[in-house]
């Protein structure tokens, strides 16, 4: 399990980002990239030059918001990666061309003055910051301890153990029941909330896809005010969406505790038990691994983690390959490939059985 913030840090930075977070609703012909390629300026009233970085409703845009406006408005990423590092103004004449020429409304989420998501009017703005005390509440109701947690630019984590509730996959080899929930502020996922397996032999933890619960952020398509072509206003959450806010995430608690339940996890070690009997039947382990590479979608270096860890732990069987993943979750540098790659590990878990008799039995 890769360390990331205290709950202590995670509680002031969810504080000191709710205040900082502003979004806008604008039609896009009222949007325009600057020639730099690298901000976004909308025209509207005082409250966009108050959150701009810099006074004149411009904000800086990241990756992940690139990413969007080349999607939303058609441009392959590979082209406005391009033109982004090398011809700045071809993108933006590209950019602006098409938001004039396609109008539509969209949401434009920023924090600290920079623009992060550029998304559907229809998004669903459940945010970390109530997502995180919702879950918290009966994370510690239920007795757990939170393990790790972060913000990263595309997601929350918070991953915690309930070390009371405890099961064994082979003899010695404990683990503990755990939680996993995360949430995407900027359209880069569902809210999830997800079982955790915390192996205590070497502290990793398995997220099971299989077991998850998630609601995606659609909403009602209402207008909610009145919007022009030259102009965008802030976005302010009406009483019925505080309303329906509050509803859901009161069902994000009950959700909470149904991922905790103990019958829930029995039938999860039932499942890992049954995979520590799954033998690796091929002797050639480098192939194993290869095969296993292209099902979970691994590069190169996630490969020969894998294979190494699989080889140091000496327990072929797909458990085995399951916490081979894990371990290499625990080695990675960005904490949202590492939660993939937890999930991966269960994936493991969860393979059919043909696709098992695949990798088991791989041969050069």
């Amino acid at each position: 399990m890769r360390t990331g913030k205290s709950i202590v840090e995670l509680a002031k930075e969810l504080e000191r980002q709710q205040n900082s977070k502003r979004d806008f609703v604008a039609d896009t012909r009222a949007i325009e990239l600057d020639r730099d390629g690298q901000t976004l300026k909308l025209s509207g009233n005082g409250a966009i030059h108050e959150a701009s970085i810099d006074g004149q409703g411009g904000f800086k845009v990241n990756t992940h918001c690139h990413s969007q406006i080349g999607d939303r408005i058609g441009i392959p990423r590979k082209y406005y990666q391009r033109m982004l590092s090398e011809a700045p103004v071809l993108l933006s004449t590209n950019v602006n061309y098409w938001m004039r020429h396609n109008p539509e409304e969209r949401m434009l989420r920023t924090l600290d003055g920079r623009a992060r998501a550029f998304l559907s009017r229809r998004y669903r703005t459940l945010d970390n910051y109530d997502i995180g005390v919702a879950a918290l509440e009966k994370i510690s109701d239920a007795g757990c301890q939170v393990m790790t947690s972060e913000l990263t630019d595309l997601r929350m984590y918070i991953q915690a153990v309930n070390f009371k509730v405890e099961g064994e996959v082979k003899k010695g080899d404990i683990v503990k029941a755990g939680i996993i929930v995360s949430n995407s502020e900027v359209g880069a996922g569902a809210v999830k909330i997800e079982p955790l397996i915390y192996r205590l032999a070497c502290l990793n933890g398995m997220v099971m896809p299989d077991y998850s619960l998630k609601k995606y952020h659609v909403g009602r398509n209402k207008k909610g005010m009145e919007l022009t072509e030259d102009a965008a206003a802030e976005f302010f959450r009406d009483e019925t969406r505080k309303a329906d806010d509050k509803a859901f995430f009161m069902k994000v608690q009950d959700l909470v505790a149904a991922a905790l339940e103990q019958t829930k996890f029995e039938k999860i070690i039932e499942r890992l038990r049954d995979a520590h009997e799954q033998k690796i039947e091929s002797t050639d382990l480098t192939k194993v691994v290869e095969v296993t590479q292209k099902k979970l979608q691994l590069s190169e270096g996630e490969k020969n983690n894998v294979l190494s860890f699989l080889i140091q732990g000496g327990d072929l069987s797909k458990w085995g390959l399951a916490n081979a993943v894990t371990a290499t979750a625990n080695e990675h540098e960005d904490y949202d490939r590492a939660v993939e790659l937890e999930r991966a590990g269960g994936m493991v878990i969860e393979l059919p059985q043909t696709d098992w008799k695949e990798i088991s039995t791989a041969a050069a």
